[in-house]
């Protein structure tokens, strides 16, 4: 059987004083309105000894907030290449005292639809609308007038609300400029390129990595050796380009794979023909899958800031910093994981290569890539 909640007028009761009293005294109002201290004293024995609980939802509620904030995402609670976007987030409200409530949609637009009205009727003082890739999204109705973020997505309609990603552009100029630091002038793009507008539709990472690529290759003076676009970034694509590639005569070069997915492909079709990374090629990718570091040699990456991203849209809702202009779309930094596929022209020593766990544990060799049917099959991270 259920034990029923203590109320306050349980507290008051047992504590012979009024509701209003008990209420005063357990608000830490007592003393300012001239409660008896014997009073005070007696009514918080008795709220003790009841085991009595405030109702926080209630109260906050008078004040104009639930302290609840609604986190609706398309896969990111079941997959675990984002969870810590999750994380982020959690951790940050938790430390300002909000709960968070998660829902998943699995890209159902009529249940994303759903899940904001059924959060918003629970009174959530915001809303964060997540995707797993960074993309174009159209805004849920009934949120417009509430507090909201986009987050690793972009608005359809520019100014709608703020949107929070990794800055795509920025990795992109530095993976370039990473290659070029190394001596590289031949450097060969597979997933995009190589000019501006070859590249999947609907794909916002692709479209702004490719953006920082060129305009770093074209401040260097240069153009970039080739590029292959693929409609899909799985391993399978990445294997079928980078075989391409080799079959062209190219050799002691640089590629920009677009995600790491790209990159295991490009591996074993290196790999298969006697070549190795980065003695043969010098390769840098994005992302910083959970299997880049095992590789051999580990996979030079940019990581996508899963956690920070999530954490910073929390903080942004319930304006945790001091800043009053936050632009509409803020860019997190996408740190660099520098490995050992990345070597100077003519030395065959991995640019801050050191032993990673998969240099002392090297996978078998296997055959053909496997279609990744985990990683829904589009072009974006």
């Amino acid at each position: 059987m259920t034990r029923r909640r203590v109320t306050l007028a349980d507290v008051a009761r047992a504590a012979g004083v009024s509701r209003t009293t008990a209420s005063l005294v357990l608000s830490d109002r007592g003393t300012e309105l001239r409660i008896s201290e014997a009073s005070q004293q007696r009514v918080r024995q008795v709220a003790s000894e009841l085991g009595y609980r405030p109702n926080i939802l209630s109260a906050d509620l008078r004040r104009g907030s639930s302290r609840t904030i609604g986190f609706i995402s398309d896969t990111i609670a079941t997959s675990q290449l984002a969870g810590d976007m999750i994380k982020g987030a959690l951790d940050h409200a938790h430390r300002e005292g909000y709960l968070l409530f998660i829902g998943e949609t699995e890209g159902d637009l009529a249940e994303e639809e759903r899940l904001v009205q059924t959060m918003l009727d629970r009174q959530v003082d915001a809303v964060v609308i997540a995707s797993m890739f960074t993309r174009e999204r159209p805004i849920p109705a009934g949120v417009r007038d509430r507090s909201v973020v986009l987050l690793n997505a972009l608005p359809d309609e520019a100014g709608a609300v703020t949107a929070i990603i990794p800055d795509e552009y920025d990795a992109g100029r530095r993976a370039a400029e990473l290659l070029l630091a190394a001596g590289h002038t031949r450097i060969h793009l597979l997933g995009a390129g190589p000019d501006r507008d070859q590249v999947a539709p609907q794909t916002v990472a692709g479209r702004e990595r490719l953006a920082g690529i060129l305009d770093a290759l074209t401040d260097a003076g240069i153009e970039p050796a080739s590029g292959r676009m693929c409609k899909v970034w799985l391993p399978e694509d990445g294997w079928k380009a980078t075989a391409d590639l080799i079959a062209s005569g190219a050799r002691g070069e640089a590629i920009i794979t677009f995600n790491d997915r790209l990159a295991f492909g490009a591996y074993q079709a290196l790999q298969e023909v006697g070549l190795r990374v980065p003695d043969d090629f010098s390769l840098v990718s994005f992302d910083d899958h959970q299997l880049a570091g095992w590789l051999h040699p580990g996979l030079t990456t940019f990581a996508i800031p899963h956690y920070e991203l999530g954490r910073r849209a929390i903080q942004y809702l319930l304006k945790g910093d001091d800043d009053d202009a936050v632009a509409a779309v803020e860019r997190i930094e996408m740190p660099l994981r520098a490995r050992g596929s990345v070597a100077p022209v003519g030395g065959a020593a991995g640019v801050d290569r050191g032993v990673t766990p998969g240099e002392r544990m090297r996978p078998p060799r296997v055959g053909r890539p496997v279609s990744a049917r985990a990683s829904r099959g589009t072009a974006e991270t």
